[in-house]
């Protein structure tokens, strides 16, 4: 191992999205003499939060009606009651603050007329209370705290490094191993600290709203070192993605007062939530989707796919230049619309995951010295079912918390000597079963596969005949002789980098897919057609599921933390 060089920092942060950066900000700000690195497999800008258009919810105005203990009802309804009920709390007692502080940091919220900041309405809330930014507000939300990362010399990025696996000893945290895109050399990062924000699993299905980097990287690297991943099966299908890209039209539309249009004209949410409408929970507003499109009221894109459609012309062309500028110009570039003259086509679509590495309410992980924060950990914020804007929030208030714990627990504190027999074994597994791999079967033609499966099987509706041919499928393609590297170059091998990507997808898709199969019945985003109602003297649980090689995941349940709601009927 003497060859490998070694990079030694106080904390590492895994993924430079919001989570990551609002991380970086508060473990520098704990002691100027540590040092925080943040290491990211794609150019720090270009992390997938960028992509987040609509909101980041927080109550601002109790003046004017709305309070915590609404906010923080309508996160653990939203969930179908399984958020853990101290989580949702947490989350809304702290964004207030987080709201002005990115304020303060210069971030460019939207206003009202008095100069005060603006809020939207969003779905599943009983306030307007997505704080927004037009309809780019992960944008300049990740502007905001990435220019606030500049003033800190004790933060180092690493841009466009890949992470293949944790180091540990005894259950505690040792750091990482990776590899220098760049140049293709293999790296080890000690640090006593760490902080997995690397994002969700969305790219384990082909109709998504994610960015092709958003792989599950770093689920799988905590599934590999013993970690559970909690409550896979919620994957949340937001319901307007355009065809055939799957890019989000953002909730915000809905929330400046878009309407959901069937084939025969109609508003058809007044079936299914008159009290909501097109403002219902997503999980709602999807189903409600697919149920018109089953009866025979949806419409046919060129593609051949079924759809609905969003209709915004009545906003007029002033509206929607002002707050859905971004939204308008997806709709021209991608579907040839401009929503200011026509309805714009839109599905269901898969865009974020309840599910992640199992932590507790501070984003504390089952390893001494590993924290998780973002999209990355399941502290059980969102429980079944986030509600929109909710996300950016989480974000926002575990990239504090954790960033500020990991600190303290590093101070003083450093790595003697790495687990040698780990970063052995780690490059043996990458270099000789994948980089030097033999197979005749087209790795990229694996991913395209299962996530094609993922969408037919995995999707709004389940059953248990899908989701088995799924399982089998995806244990089939694991068997199947894709484990090869054409491409032989050190430099930037993308190549290398896709299968890597393919081998952890492969496996949280197995993981997901056991935990929907477990799960016998409808709560939330996961919806069984053969079990269609919700079970909570038998399900009212978290879903943990742990690594044990090549075996399928071993499953086991975790209690749901409840402090003042008791579970009652979701009607909107």
């Amino acid at each position: 191992m003497s060859d490998i060089s070694t990079i030694t920092h106080d904390v590492l942060i895994i993924g430079s999205g919001l989570a990551g950066l609002r991380a970086a900000i508060s473990a520098a700000a704990v002691d100027r003499k540590l040092t925080i690195g943040v290491i990211s497999k794609v150019q720090v800008m270009r992390s997938h939060s960028v992509s987040a258009e609509g909101g980041t919810a927080a109550v601002l105005y109790e003046e004017e009606g709305d309070n915590q203990e609404s906010h923080i009802y309508d996160t653990i309804k939203g969930s179908d009651f399984l958020a853990d009920q101290d989580v949702a709390e947490l989350l809304v007692k702290s964004m207030p603050y987080e709201v002005y502080q990115l304020d303060h940091w210069g971030m460019p919220w939207s206003r009202r007329k008095d100069g005060r900041i603006a809020q939207r309405k969003f779905g599943g809330y009983s306030f307007p209370r997505a704080t927004f930014a037009q309809d780019k507000v992960g944008f300049y939300e990740m502007q905001t705290l990435y220019d606030t990362c500049q003033k800190y010399d004790n933060i180092h990025f690493y841009n466009e490094w890949f992470c293949t696996s944790i180091l540990h000893e005894k259950d505690t945290f040792q750091g990482v191993t990776a590899i220098e895109m760049k140049t293709g050399n293999f790296y080890v990062f000690k640090a006593p600290a760490g902080i997995i924000c690397a994002g969700g699993a969305g790219r384990i299905y082909s109709f998504s709203t994610y960015a092709f980097s958003s792989t599950p990287d770093g689920l799988d690297m905590a599934y590999r070192a013993g970690l559970a991943l909690k409550d896979m099966e919620f994957v949340q299908f937001h319901p307007t993605g355009i065809l055939p890209s799957g890019i989000l039209i953002t909730e915000g539309a809905r929330g400046e007062g878009g309407y959901l249009i069937n084939n025969k004209g109609e508003r058809f949410m007044q079936k299914y939530a008159p009290g909501k409408l097109e403002l219902a929970p997503r999980d709602v507003v999807s189903r409600s989707m697919i149920r018109e499109i089953q009866e025979g009221s949806g419409f046919k894109h060129e593609t051949g796919v079924d759809c609905l459609k969003l209709d915004l012309t009545h906003l007029g062309g002033e509206r929607v230049k002002e707050v859905l500028a971004g939204i308008r110009e997806i709709g021209i570039k991608f579907s040839g619309v401009d929503i200011i003259n026509e309805p714009i086509e839109v599905r269901p679509v898969c865009h974020y995951m309840m599910g992640g590495i199992h932590a507790n309410i501070d984003g504390a992980t089952e390893m001494a010295g590993l924290w998780a924060a973002g999209e990355a950990a399941c502290n059980s914020t969102h429980g079944a079912n986030r509600l929109g804007a909710n996300s950016t929030s989480e974000c926002i208030v575990w990239g504090k918390i954790t960033g500020e714990l990991a600190a303290r627990y590093a101070s003083g504190k450093k790595v003697d000597s790495i687990n040698r027999k780990q970063v052995l074994e780690e490059e043996k597994r990458i270099y000789d079963g994948l980089f030097r791999g033999r197979g005749s079967v087209n790795p990229y033609e694996v991913r395209k596969q299962l996530t094609d499966m993922m969408d037919e099987n995995a999707y709004v509706f389940r059953n248990e005949q899908g989701l088995v041919a799924a399982l089998e499928k995806v244990r089939e393609l694991k068997a199947a002789a894709w484990k090869h590297v054409d491409d032989k170059a050190k430099e930037y091998n993308t190549n290398f980098i896709n299968v890597m990507e393919t081998d952890s997808m492969l496996r949280t898709a197995e993981v997901l897919l056991v935990g929907a199969l477990n799960r016998r019945e409808s709560r939330g985003a996961h919806s069984r057609t053969d079990f269609s109602y919700r079970d909570d003297e038998n399900f009212l649980k978290h879903t943990l599921a742990y690594f044990t090689g090549n075996g399928g995941p071993k499953m086991t349940w975790y209690p749901v933390t409840f402090t003042r709601y008791a579970p009652v009927e979701r009607k909107y």
